[in-house]
């Protein structure tokens, strides 16, 4: 009778919980880790996009909640020059900016901003960046410091953004977090009261919610901002919670018990059992992602591509699709998802081949193995929901071929930035493309200048790198397809990575959520989304 009467209690004190939250228009979204901080610019992860640049902050141009073409945002229209060298912004007029407890804004947002923004992403001896170092591999990643010339002020509500040559990804990239712009205000009395780094730790911008506090693996709050510039997109709620939940499991409890109204990544062996729950919906479509691992080609014995290879093909890939994403996700060979157009559909995935790996490996100078460590994802992401399991899977196909694999792993912020830094063997990573362009995986992930970023593989291979930048220069699509295939080709032989799979993104939500759509690009995004 206890037992049943206290199942009774903490079922009601749950349905009481959410009916509450709805009431006063509070939507709790359980996600799947910590961010590393606010500041967008220092980092590369969905996590902390989705806390700070996604919620927060707006780009000159941005995506529209579940389209992939870039449209103008706190830029009003934008005019490029007939040799595409120069795009002329002409800003949107009565953006608010944001205000806290330690700042209040004194004007709109207008051209001073956006110069101030690409100043401190471009310039190393800028006075913010000197009294708060910060790294931005992205902006690196993407080559956009030997892309973009210079930005200048125009007028107050203009500016002129010069590129060194024609390129072809630039309009779509700066509608990616990236390009997020910051108030120079506020910037300017953090420098002032020598409270720099609180740019990371409490963000203005103009975006649709309104930063209130944060507590590390907690949770963090907004509130709406009922003056946001985007009145066809407006915040329909009052409040935002992010409930983070490392484990996706409880997150899952937490979803059917009410206490949040959307969860991240949910494992794939519980989507059925949220299906077939007549109190939540679940919304699911092909991913734009891919898992992979990065072998750090500066360290012995990964310097070698036929260890590289070996590797690649003492890797049951299917065993692991089948049991990790258990028919959520398909094999990739290539590093993209096989919808992103100039995608290489001749290049197959070597067969599982222990013996034929074994070979390579004596060929190598290592007859009988070796000892490895491999790096495994402490949180699930979009493109491996369960990176332990995969881990451990790898391990004992490794073991086969007499490689003796350690697994380890850090706190997500701390996994990043020691990755970043190449510290790493063999580190288990993915990534969910931002804007629709194969330079975003393949420059961005494995080029010579991302290299201290995004390019785990820290390897620079100069026929590749050619081909990636005769790509980003060419406008004919039918050209730039035919170098990034080729670009592929090379990729492949190489080894740079193994590619596992993509995988399907499930978004599963409470019955009486509506308006939320799944990002083609990972993005989380709350406006438009209501409670009944």
């Amino acid at each position: 009778m206890y037992k049943l009467s206290q199942l009774f209690v903490s079922t009601v004190i749950a349905l009481c919980s959410i009916n509450a939250h709805a009431a006063g228009k509070t939507l709790i979204y359980c996600s799947e880790g910590s961010p590393a901080g606010f500041d967008g610019a220092q980092y590369t992860a969905g996590t902390d996009f989705d806390a700070s640049s996604h919620s927060v902050m707006n780009g000159l141009l941005m995506f529209p909640r579940g389209e992939t073409k870039a449209v103008p945002a706190l830029a009003e229209s934008y005019e490029v020059s007939e040799d595409g060298l120069v795009i002329t912004f002409k800003l949107r007029k009565g953006v608010k900016w944001h205000s806290n407890n330690y700042f209040k804004p004194t004007r709109e947002f207008n051209a001073d901003d956006v110069v101030f923004t690409f100043e401190r992403l471009s310039n190393k001896n800028h006075p913010f960046n000197k009294a708060y170092p910060a790294d931005f591999p992205y902006y690196t990643d993407m080559a956009l410091d030997k892309i973009i010339k210079s930005v200048e002020k125009v007028d107050d509500y203009a500016v002129k953004l010069t590129v060194n040559k024609p390129d072809a990804t630039l309009i779509q990239t700066l509608a990616m977090p990236i390009a997020s712009i910051y108030s120079k205000e506020y910037a300017d009395k953090l420098l002032a009261d020598g409270k720099a780094e609180m740019i990371n730790q409490a963000p203005i911008g103009t975006g649709p919610f309104i930063f209130q506090r944060y507590e590390k693996d907690s949770q963090i709050r907004y509130k709406a901002n009922k003056e946001y510039w985007n009145k066809d997109d407006m915040p329909l709620v009052d409040n935002l919670i992010f409930s983070i939940t490392k484990d996706p499991s409880v997150r899952a409890q937490k979803l059917f018990a009410g206490e949040c109204h959307i969860m991240a990544q949910p494992l794939p062996a519980d989507v059925s059992k949220m299906k077939s729950n007549a109190n939540i919906t679940v919304l699911s479509q092909p991913g734009f992602n891919v898992g992979y691992l990065a072998y750090n080609a500066e360290k012995k014995p990964l310097n070698d591509v036929r260890v590289r290879k070996a590797l690649d093909m003492a890797i049951n890939k299917e065993e692991i699709l089948k049991s990790v994403f258990q028919g959520q996700g398909e094999l990739v060979a290539n590093l993209m998802p096989v919808s992103q157009w100039s995608y290489n559909d001749k290049i197959k995935n070597r067969p599982y081949d222990v013996e034929g790996a074994k070979k390579l490996l004596m060929e190598a100078g290592y007859p009988n193995g070796f000892d490895i460590e491999l790096w495994t994802l402490p949180v699930s992401r979009p493109y491996n929901p369960n990176g332990r399991l995969m881990g451990e899977l790898i391990q004992a196909d490794w073991s086969k071929i007499g490689v003796k694999v350690s697994l380890k792993t850090y706190e997500w912020g701390e996994y990043l930035k020691r990755a970043q830094k190449g510290d790493h063997q063999i580190v288990m990573s993915g990534w969910t493309g931002d804007n629709g362009d194969p330079d975003n995986w393949l420059g961005n992930l494995s080029s010579c200048s991302a290299i201290g970023g995004s390019n785990y593989s820290r390897l620079c291979v100069k026929e590749y790198q050619d081909l990636l930048d005769q790509a980003r220069s060419e406008i004919d699509v039918a050209k730039r397809t035919e170098l990034y295939q080729k670009a592929q080709e090379i990729f492949f032989e190489n080894v740079i990575t193994t590619n596992i799979a993509t995988s399907i993104i499930n978004a599963p939500m409470r019955k009486n959520v509506e308006g939320f759509k799944i990002s083609p690009f990972g993005a989380t995004q709350f406006t438009g989304v209501s409670l009944k």
